[in-house]
């Protein structure tokens, strides 16, 4: 197909985890996917991730964002985390989109943005702005990801104790992202999820203990569920977050013990026409993978 009949879809944090698997499924499928970047760095990881066209772009900049949306079919729209102006940034990028004509924009939220949570209320005004838009929208709502648990791969294998900072009996859905960029693409180049919002997850809601005997099945050894508090834990994870947003991040914990976070397979399994990846199934890709690889499943 010549880039003439190619659509271009512009993918905000294409340099990032959910935007790069995102950027990555649809350059699979043909899209001309334009990356939306602050710097080289970001570019760099933007093209590694499927991204043939970068702009320079700032979501705090109108001008910016009406350049980058120059001739553009699609967005991917993801927020950046527990910033204090994350409603005005998605707002931003909404009008943007309208006044550029653009065909589709699809949005990931997050599951359950009325639970109380101050950085899952923060996305609820985005939706508005998008409901209000006119545009064709599609508004994902993917769980907790598998690939959270990535960065802390090494450490678990080493120290055979599976750490996180709320309760080991707390059970939460959890989603491969990959799954989620196959729902995204798929909303961004076909009809078929069009004016639509979708809750994703995989199957089970499994709490620590369950997780962590599963990663012992795996591995072949023993790995201890660990239950630290979030300072412990913030010391030896450094989340990359300070002042209120790394409060934010502890409410979040603190929200995970008290309630868990729910959630169903059957729209995830329904809209891929397959079963969703499992944990299991992750957790055999990060044990498969070469000491000193990056571990970017």
């Amino acid at each position: 197909m010549s880039d003439v009949n190619r659509k271009t879809v512009l993918v905000v944090g294409a340099s990032g985890r959910s935007g790069g698997y995102v950027a990555a499924e649809l350059a699979r499928r043909g899209v001309i996917v334009r990356a939306l970047v602050r710097n080289e760095a970001a570019a760099h990881s933007a093209r590694n991730n499927g991204a043939s066209e970068i702009v320079d772009g700032d979501l705090r900049d109108a001008e910016s964002l009406d350049a980058a949306l120059r001739g553009v079919h699609g967005v991917y729209y993801v927020g950046p985390p527990f910033v204090a102006d994350e409603p005005a940034l998605g707002i931003a990028m909404v009008h943007a989109a309208k006044r550029a004509g653009v065909g589709k924009f699809v949005f990931s939220s997050v599951i359950h943005p009325a639970n109380g949570l101050a950085n899952h209320a923060s996305k609820l005004p985005v939706e508005e702005a998008l409901l209000r838009s006119n545009l064709d929208y599609t508004i994902l709502y993917p769980a907790t990801l598998f690939q959270n648990i990535a960065p802390a791969w090494r450490a678990i294998v080493r120290d055979s104790m599976f750490v996180e900072p709320f309760s080991n009996t707390a059970r939460l859905a959890r989603v491969d992202y990959r799954d989620v960029a196959e729902v995204a693409a798929e909303a961004l180049t076909d009809d078929r999820l069009a004016y639509g919002s979708f809750e994703l997850a995989a199957d089970g809601m499994y709490n620590r203990v369950e997780i962590a005997a599963m990663m012992s099945a795996v591995l072949g050894r023993s790995i201890e569920a660990v239950e630290r508090s979030f300072e412990e834990w913030a010391a030896v994870a450094r989340p990359p977050f300070e002042g209120e947003a790394l409060q934010q991040l502890a409410r979040v914990f603190e929200s995970y013990s008290a309630f868990g976070s729910a959630g169903n397979s059957l729209t995830l399994r329904t809209i891929l026409g397959r079963e969703p990846r499992t944990l299991r199934q992750y957790f055999e890709e990060l044990a498969a993978a070469e000491p000193g690889e990056p571990m970017r499943a």
